[in-house]
């Protein structure tokens, strides 16, 4: 296992690489494990190519806090995720795990862009476990709150 340190837009992020087996790589991001896709390159078969990744469009001019009403949801085998809309560090956790939260109802606050962003649960629900703690550095898409 190899350990990298990367600093992106000013958030610290811990990347293990686990395994690189058949052009895919088992990796850990600040603990939260991921299965990477790899484009080799044809000259260096052991190298993997840089992607770039789109940053999200810059806010208007004047706002400093933006709310995210609905953070993507997606099924799991339990019940239904809040997924991060964007990267960014973690503010604060306003809920506990076995809360029972209303639809809308402020969850997390995310700090992105040099933005607060409001983290909502999307429907009344109850919260069955939180993954992302104040301070933590999180990715878009990474599961934040897992909802029963």
């Amino acid at each position: 296992m190899k350990t990298y340190k990367f600093t992106i837009n000013g958030n610290k992020y811990t990347v293990d690489i686990n395994n690189i087996e058949d052009g895919k790589a088992e990796v850990e991001v600040n603990r939260t494990p991921y299965t990477v896709e790899l484009e080799m390159d044809e000259m260096k078969v052991s190298a993997p190519k840089v992607v770039k990744v789109a940053a999200p469009a810059a806010p208007k001019a004047g706002t400093t806090q933006a709310n995210v009403s609905k953070a993507p949801a997606a099924p799991t085998a339990s019940g239904a995720t809040i997924k991060s809309p964007l990267p960014g560090v973690v503010l604060d956790v306003f809920v506990h795990e076995g809360d029972s939260v209303k639809a809308g109802q402020h969850v997390m606050l995310l700090e992105a862009m040099k933005m607060e962003n409001n983290i909502d649960a999307p429907k009344d629900c109850v919260i069955k476990q939180i993954r992302a703690r104040k301070g933590d550095s999180v990715m878009e898409g990474d599961v934040l709150i897992v909802l029963e």
